[in-house]
């Protein structure tokens, strides 16, 4: 059968090109190897998610039902069927966005899809038996799995990656964690809360390198106050695996000598997964190098989403699909390249941002304001139990508009959306404080950080 569209990858950026497709009325084939939803559904943000929320719920009953004025005696949990929810969550979207393809008409082929020549590609069953599409237009949307350490290989059970850690077994009493980017320090937290002794490991200065450094520094805070040892600015200059446990020699600040536990997780980071056949143009890191209107090297070959390169956001790489499937079918169509993404870390406090750091905005030699209100100054936070955090606005001195949301605390990765809103309409200071933000809610952080921009907070 022949198709307008052939999309290589079930994921955030495959399943939603391809719904928009079928919106458009062109004929679609999504082939996909695992599940509808790729990594993200199956085994990265919405399982995390789910195992983050047991996490939470426990750390609360454990530490704060007194606060609420809650007795529990005997409190305890099932690693088996914390893990099993997770799963449960997992199944019950993957099979939704099965049913949506589904209802819009789409054929959804289980396989490995490589790439034969112009406008065809070639589907491997999992029973070994091919089959060949073809299509005016292909798309590939293979994204990325998690990057290993040449010297310390994955091996399923004392070297995991993130796959891995959302269904061990048995919960591990020590884990190691090397990275403490958004996945290191997720798992850092949910291992932690129960009862895993977790050592967190980080070349850079400060966890989550990426974000505000002052972000950074209040997280490492809170985790150490969790029981999380966060080993910051320290190298690892060996490693071993032992099969039942794994040693490495680190040298930094606080630690220098050698680390064992039982397990330990490598969180560096990811790398591309590329269909087979025809390999488009590459750049040095092995991603595919796309144009402005998402083509690839080969003609009539798209790319979009982590396959692509950073960031690495899930939806970022749904709105990549939509414009590449925009700028193919209608007509005029210009794709419109990401500007301001929301980046959301979801360990507990929440971290979330847009736009610039304080720290970019100084090498670039920006001037700009601060607005910087913490969450204790909020009535929803207190009445909450959850007074931890701040909220951090950069403003531009020049024309006052927002250049920076900076926000560590609780629903931190919800407030975000208005910044990013904010963000990229270019609104002022003068343009957010004069949006009348409900009481008692937690945006009214973003209200009062606005108002201390200029020196006039109200309640702090």
């Amino acid at each position: 059968m022949a198709y307008d569209l052939i999309i290589i990858g079930g994921g955030p950026a495959g399943y939603v090109a391809a719904i928009r497709a079928a919106q458009l009325k062109k004929k679609v084939a999504c082939v996909e190897m695992d599940r509808a939803g790729g990594t993200c559904l199956n085994w990265g943000c919405i399982p995390t998610k789910a195992l983050l929320k047991n996490a939470e719920v426990y750390q609360m009953l454990c530490h704060k039902a007194s606060e609420f004025g809650l007795k529990i005696d005997g409190l305890s949990y099932d690693w088996s069927q914390v893990v099993g929810r997770s799963r449960k969550v997992s199944d019950r979207l993957a099979g939704g966005i099965e049913y949506l393809l589904k209802k819009n008409g789409i054929d959804y082929v289980r396989g490995y899809g490589a790439i034969e020549g112009t406008g065809k590609v070639a589907v491997t069953a999992p029973d070994g038996t091919t089959q060949m599409l073809e299509a005016r237009d292909i798309l590939i949307t293979t994204g990325c799995k998690s990057r290993g350490l040449p010297d310390l290989p994955f091996n399923g059970h004392s070297v995991i990656g993130s796959k891995e850690a959302m269904v061990l077994g048995q919960q591990p009493k020590e884990m190691l964690i090397i990275g403490a980017g958004a996945i290191g320090v997720e798992f850092a937290y949910i291992y932690n809360a129960f009862g895993t002794k977790v050592t967190l490991i980080e070349m850079a200065p400060r966890l989550l390198p990426v974000e505000d450094d002052e972000v950074g520094e209040a997280l490492e805070k809170s985790l150490i106050k969790q029981g999380i040892r966060c080993l910051t600015n320290t190298k690892i200059t060996a490693m071993r695996d032992h099969g039942t446990h794994v040693d490495l020699q680190v040298d930094g600040p606080k630690e220098k000598g050698v680390l064992s536990a039982e397990v330990c997780l490598v969180a560096i980071g990811i790398q591309p997964v590329l269909p087979g056949g025809m390999q488009p143009q590459l750049s040095d890191r092995g991603y595919i190098q796309v144009g402005d209107r998402y083509e690839t090297s080969i003609p009539g070959v798209y790319a979009a989403g982590d396959i692509t390169g950073p960031p690495w956001l899930a939806h970022t790489a749904s709105f990549e699909a939509v414009q590449c499937v925009e700028g193919l079918y209608i007509e005029g169509h210009q794709p419109r390249k990401i500007r301001n993404f929301p980046g959301c870390t979801y360990c507990h406090p929440q971290v979330a941002s847009v736009g610039q750091t304080e720290r970019a905005l100084k090498e670039k030699g920006i001037e700009y304001s601060v607005g910087k209100i913490p969450f204790m100054a909020i009535g929803k936070a207190i009445a909450s139990g959850e007074p931890d955090g701040f909220a951090k606005l950069l403003f531009g001195k020049k024309h006052g508009e927002l250049l920076g949301a900076h926000i560590i605390g609780d629903n931190a990765t919800e407030l975000i959306a208005e910044m990013g809103l904010a963000l990229d309409q270019e609104l002022t200071a003068e343009d957010i404080h004069a949006t009348i933000h409900a009481h008692p809610t937690l945006s009214e952080v973003i209200h009062e950080a606005t108002l201390a921009s200029e020196g006039h907070a109200i309640h702090f």
